[in-house]
């Protein structure tokens, strides 16, 4: 029988893990936002508003500006793939491989799209001295 305990120091366990693989330290708030993040094994995609939210849910204290911080390096530390939408609102996706994404307009919710469905038959030539780093595909959603 699995007891309480065991499940959150897996989940610490866990998050603990993630951190290192980007090569981060992990201080309180980044543990914090690893857990809610990871610690469950399960791939999400948050706002940092989102995310903000859930912490105060936990009764942890971690600032707003935090959290945009930490996300901000947990991607560019590799371990977060952020997805922006109409230039403005970002969202952090777990989830690290090339996959596509819905975007549900009416409740602002970013899910992720059947990869095998996607085909892309081909891309633009990049101008001279370019080079496409990545594709991100959203595809907008209105409940009919």
């Amino acid at each position: 029988m699995e007891t309480e305990s065991t499940h959150e120091n897996e989940t610490v366990a866990r998050s603990l893990r993630w951190l290192g693989l980007g090569g981060l330290r992990p201080t309180r708030q980044r543990l914090v936002l690893a857990t809610l993040l990871v610690g469950d094994g399960q791939d999400r995609h948050v706002s940092a508003e989102s995310l903000y939210d859930a912490v105060r849910e936990t009764g942890e204290t971690v600032s707003l500006a935090t959290v945009y911080n930490t996300l901000r390096a947990f991607s560019e530390a590799g371990l977060l793939r952020e997805i922006t939408i109409n230039g403005a609102k970002s969202y952090f996706d777990t989830r690290l491989d090339d996959h596509p994404h819905f975007y549900w307009e009416d409740t602002a919710e970013l899910t992720d799209a059947p990869v095998e469905e996607l085909e892309i038959a081909s891309l633009p030539t990049p101008p001279k001295g370019a080079e496409i780093a990545k594709v991100d595909v959203v595809i907008r959603l209105r409940r009919s």
